[in-house]
C-alpha cells in the first residue's frame, strides 16, 4: 500500500466551504474554519457555535491559526506554481524552494530569507518536519477532544443517574406514605365494621324482646324501651384516601425537595484555559496544583507559564459575586481579567486586578494594571473570601468572610468583558463555594 503523504488536502480544508482553508481562525473548542466562512456561519444560526461541534466560542473575534494559514498558504502556492510552471513550492521573493520553515514567523522560507535581515537572529525547521509537527499536532488535538468528551459524557450520566436515583427513592417514598395511609384506612374500617356488627347483634337481640313485649301488649314498656334502641349508624368520616394530599402539585413538591441534593456555584472553572500544572475537580469548583504537567494541548486560551484558570462565563455588566474557600493554599490570587488578553507568557498581568496572597510573607498583595501595587497583613490567615464585581459602577470588592472584614475595594472603569482569575501555587485547592437556593411561589394579587 502507498504512503500516505504527511497531511493530505482533506486535513487542510475548511469543515464549512470544504476548501483549502483562507486565513483560518482557531475556535476555542480548538477546531479550525475560514474566518469569512465562520462569520457567515455565525450570522446564519444567530449565535457563536462552532460549526463542527456546535459548542459556543468563548471570543467574539478568535486569534488567527498562524500555522495552518501558512501551511495551506504555501500549498495553495505550491498547487499555483505546479500548475502554471511545473515546479514545486518556490519563494516569491528569490524564486528558490521553500525547504525551511521559520519557528519564529511560522511560514515556509527558502535558504536565501534564512540569511536576510528578516529572519536572522530566528529559528528554523525543515518543511517536511514542520508539517509532520503540525500533523502531530492535530492528532493530539483530536485525541484531546475524544478524551474530553468521553470524560464529559460519562459525568454527565452519573449526574443524570444521581438525579434518576432521587426520583427513585421520592416515588418510593411517596408510594410507601401512600400505601401506609391505605392500611390506616383498611384498619379503622375493619374496626368500624366490627363495632356495627356489634350493634347489630345487639339491635337484633333489642327486636326479639320488643316482638316479646308487644306480644304481651305491656305497652308502656314497650314505650320505654323504644327511647333506648341503637340509632341508625353514622357515617364514617375520613374513610378515603387523601388524593390531594398524595398527589396535588406532585411534581413542584419533589422539585422543591430536590433543593436538597442540588448545588448551584455562580462561577465554574475552564478547563481550557487550565495550566497545565493545575489540577480541577470533576465538578469545575476546585484548583490545585500538581507537580507534574499534564500532557495538555497548548491551545490559545491556555496558560502556559502562570499556574492560573479562568471562569467559564464572563461578564460584562452587571453584579456578580462568588466566594472561595482558600483553606490551607499559602500562596494565591483572587480577581478578573479581560477576556481579549493573550494567556501566554506573563504578559497577561497588565489586564488583571486581583488580590494576592502570600503566606511566607504573611502579606496581602492589590495588584492591578497601570498602578503600583500595595500590600498589608492581615490580622489572621484567611480561610474564605468573597470576590464582588459590580461592573457598571466599576467596583471590585473583597471580604473575609470568617470576621465578615472588608479587605479592599478595587476601582476601575471596565469597558470589556472579564472573566473572574484564579491563580494556586498550592497542592491545597482553592474550592468555589455553592450558594443557598431556594424554591418561591409568587401569588397572584
Amino acid at each position: 500500500m502507498a504512503a500516505r503523504n504527511p497531511l493530505s488536502e482533506e486535513e487542510l480544508s475548511c469543515p464549512v466551504c470544504c476548501d483549502i482553508f483562507r486565513d483560518p481562525v482557531l475556535i476555542s473548542c480548538s477546531h479550525s474554519v475560514c474566518k469569512t466562512c465562520l462569520q457567515q456561519f455565525w450570522v446564519a444560526k444567530g449565535s457563536r457555535e462552532c460549526p463542527v461541534c456546535r459548542r459556543r466560542s468563548s471570543r467574539e473575534l478568535p486569534p488567527s491559526n498562524l500555522v495552518l494559514k501558512n501551511v495551506c498558504e504555501a500549498l495553495l502556492e505550491s498547487r499555483s506554481q505546479r500548475s502554471s510552471a511545473g515546479s514545486e513550492g518556490l519563494c516569491v521573493l528569490h524564486n528558490e524552494k521553500l525547504k525551511l520553515f521559520c519557528l519564529d514567523d511560522q511560514q515556509p522560507v527558502c535558504l536565501v530569507c534564512q540569511t536576510s535581515k528578516k529572519h536572522k537572529s530566528h529559528d528554523f525547521c525543515p518543511v517536511d518536519e514542520a508539517v509532520t509537527e503540525f500533523k502531530v499536532g492535530h492528532v493530539k488535538y483530536f485525541e484531546m477532544l475524544n478524551t474530553q468528551a468521553q470524560h464529559t459524557e460519562r459525568q454527565i450520566k452519573e449526574g443524570f443517574e444521581k438525579l434518576h436515583q432521587f426520583l427513585r427513592d421520592e416515588e418510593a417514598a411517596r408510594i410507601a406514605a401512600l400505601k401506609e395511609e391505605e392500611e390506616q384506612k383498611s384498619q379503622m374500617m375493619r374496626r368500624k365494621i366490627e363495632e356495627m356488627n356489634g350493634e347489630i347483634s345487639a339491635l337484633s337481640d333489642t327486636i326479639r324482646n320488643i316482638e316479646k313485649e308487644m306480644e304481651a301488649e305491656d305497652y308502656i314498656v314497650f314505650i320505654v324501651n323504644m327511647s333506648l334502641t341503637p340509632k341508625d349508624p353514622e357515617k364514617t368520616s375520613g374513610a378515603l384516601i387523601n388524593v390531594g394530599k398524595h398527589l396535588s402539585n406532585l411534581k413542584f413538591r419533589v422539585w422543591e425537595n430536590m433543593q436538597e441534593v442540588l448545588q448551584y456555584t455562580p462561577v465554574t472553572l475552564d478547563p481550557n484555559t487550565a495550566h497545565p500544572r493545575l489540577h480541577l475537580s470533576d465538578d469545575l469548583t476546585a484548583v490545585e496544583k500538581r507537580d507534574q504537567r499534564s500532557s495538555l494541548p497548548d491551545n490559545p486560551e491556555r496558560f502556559d507559564e502562570y499556574e492560573s484558570v479562568l471562569g467559564s462565563e464572563g461578564f460584562n455588566s452587571g453584579i456578580h459575586c462568588w466566594d472561595v474557600q482558600v483553606g490551607d493554599s499559602d500562596y494565591w490570587e483572587l480577581g478578573v481579567i479581560t477576556e481579549s488578553v493573550t494567556r501566554k507568557g506573563d504578559s497577561f498581568s497588565g489586564s488583571v486586578w486581583r488580590l494576592r496572597y502570600d503566606q511566607s510573607r504573611n502579606k496581602i498583595w492589590i495588584l492591578c494594571p497601570g498602578q503600583s501595587g500595595h500590600s498589608f497583613t492581615p490580622k489572621e490567615k484567611l480561610q474564605r473570601v468573597r470576590v464582588q464585581l459590580d461592573w457598571d459602577r466599576g467596583k471590585m470588592t473583597f471580604t473575609d468572610l470568617l470576621t465578615n472584614t472588608h479587605l479592599h475595594t478595587i476601582t476601575h472603569t471596565f469597558t470589556q468583558r472579564v472573566l473572574p482569575f484564579f491563580c494556586n501555587f498550592s497542592v491545597h485547592p482553592l474550592r468555589i463555594l455553592p450558594v443557598k437556593t431556594s424554591v418561591t411561589v409568587e401569588q397572584h394579587s
